[in-house]
């Protein structure tokens, strides 16, 4: 499967429809295949800047080189929900914030966190991307069992010392504007701007946070009963972190990410609040 022809939530679903099949049960989710719901206006209409595809100047040269030319070693770290409650809480005692869910203050924590391992210069500009469902931004909304990617990318960018030294809410703060730019004006506007200049995002000094925490492959049953466990075979590159849902309950998270050695241990020590 690959990410060219469906986005995470028409994968669940297709493999759920997998698992359905095999069970000789009827379709829960039957697929809608008409993708030209999402094709490119003509003529193409750029209607918002697009700075999830901006290339960032990179100033920190020890951070590419550390990042790029030492070996990766991969780690995962469980927050449980006292642990994601106390997260939020964190993130809002200052005052600043009026609301934080958990997405945020965890991507906020895990930005804050690498930029401080990778040794980042203060002046330079960090990027954060991360994918938002657009199923029921667009409008009309797209149909149940949309086949295609109905995801699009948003970015936060911030300098990597004030995301240091800064409280949480800062970097919170940062991701709510990033999430409050998804409408269907920006999507179809990122739907054209691609078709124009067929650009991928720049990883420049750039974190991709991927969140698998609200897909329901555990539930997925061939006939033999539900997984025992379900995560990808690897992560792409260095600047993904993949959040995964973790438990019986499905409600604590475990952060998988790859960073050199020593950049792992000061990581694992700024997780802790």
């Amino acid at each position: 499967m690959n990410h060219c022809m469906f986005d995470g939530i028409g994968a669940m679903e297709f493999v759920n429809s997998w698992a359905e099949i095999a069970r000789g049960v009827p379709l829960s989710v039957p697929p809608f295949m008409d993708r030209s719901l999402l094709k490119a206006r003509s003529p193409p209409k750029i209607e918002s800047p697009h700075l999830e595809f901006a290339e960032i100047k990179e100033v920190s040269s020890d951070y590419t080189e550390q990042l790029h030319s030492e070996e990766l070693v991969y780690r995962s770290f469980c927050f449980t929900p006292e642990k994601l409650d106390e997260l939020k809480k964190q993130a809002m005692e200052d005052g600043v914030l009026t609301r934080c869910s958990t997405f945020e203050a965890l991507s906020a924590l895990v930005w804050k966190s690498r930029s401080k391992a990778l040794n980042m210069a203060p002046n330079q500009e960090a990027k954060l991307l991360f994918a938002v469902d657009g199923r029921a931004k667009f409008e009309p909304p797209l149909p149940s069992g949309y086949f295609g990617n109905g995801i699009v990318l948003t970015s936060a960018i911030g300098r990597a010392g004030e995301l240091a030294e800064k409280p949480l809410s800062f970097g919170v703060g940062l991701i709510q504007k990033a999430i409050g730019m998804i409408t269907d004006k920006f999507m179809r506007s990122a739907i054209d701007y691609f078709e124009v200049t067929r650009s991928r995002p720049s990883l420049t000094a750039t974190l991709l946070i991927t969140t698998w925490s609200r897909l329901s492959f555990h539930t997925t049953d061939f006939g033999w009963g539900e997984p025992v466990q379900s995560v990808p075979v690897t992560l792409p590159a260095g600047e993904v972190v993949l959040f995964l849902s973790h438990g019986k309950q499905r409600k604590s998270i475990n952060i998988l990410l790859g960073l050199p050695e020593s950049a792992m241990e000061r990581f694992e020590g700024f997780l802790q609040m």
